[in-house]
């Protein structure tokens, strides 16, 4: 993904332990609230091992991290990441938009309704899948109108998917979806 499409700065809302950006971005931001995530990050040591022979060559990885929730205004300049990444989270979105750049890229799976929601947004435009099998990700590009149809049109509704905090099912699934800035 960094390298098809040139991201360079990612931000990665509600990450936990998740360092998989790092391996291949140059600079990623990772915020959550959790104690536990605070801790590792603030250990440069274990951080730095959990990283060991996992990167894809990029010098200089730039990791930050931000002890916030995500739902309220972050220190964060508008526009400054090319990725905006929120998985298995509440929906990000709608809270966290304003920090990604004009035709910058939001990856996002439905565990939550993020992608759900996605989906429903003008301002955004579906341009990969990620599948997986075992440890192994890919992208595909194809056939992408076959993604995200509605197994019952009547959930695809904002205020539904909102309000139940969870995707809705749709008749082809993927592992997470990567949407477009318009």
């Amino acid at each position: 993904m960094a390298a098809t499409w040139g991201v360079e700065h990612a931000l990665y809302v509600g990450s936990y332990l998740d360092l998989s950006p790092s391996t291949a971005i140059a600079s990623v931001t990772y915020v959550d609230t959790d104690r536990r995530t605070a801790r590792f990050f603030a250990d440069e040591a274990a951080v730095a091992a959990d990283l060991k022979g996992r990167t894809t060559g990029q010098s200089g990885t730039e990791i930050d991290f931000l002890e916030a929730d995500f739902t309220q205004a972050l220190p964060l300049g508008d526009a400054g990441y090319d990725l905006l990444i929120a998985l298995f989270t509440g929906p990000a979105w709608e809270h966290c938009r304003r920090y990604l750049a004009p035709t910058g890229l939001f990856l996002a799976n439905t565990s939550h309704g993020d992608a759900s929601l996605a989906a429903l947004d003008p301002c955004l435009e579906l341009v990969g899948v990620v599948q997986h099998r075992g440890d192994r990700y890919r992208i595909d590009t194809e056939a992408l109108d076959t993604y995200l149809v509605p197994k019952k049109p009547a959930q695809a509704d904002a205020d539904l998917i909102r309000a139940s905090g969870r995707g809705i099912t749709h008749t082809r699934r993927a592992f997470a979806y990567l949407f477009r800035r318009r």
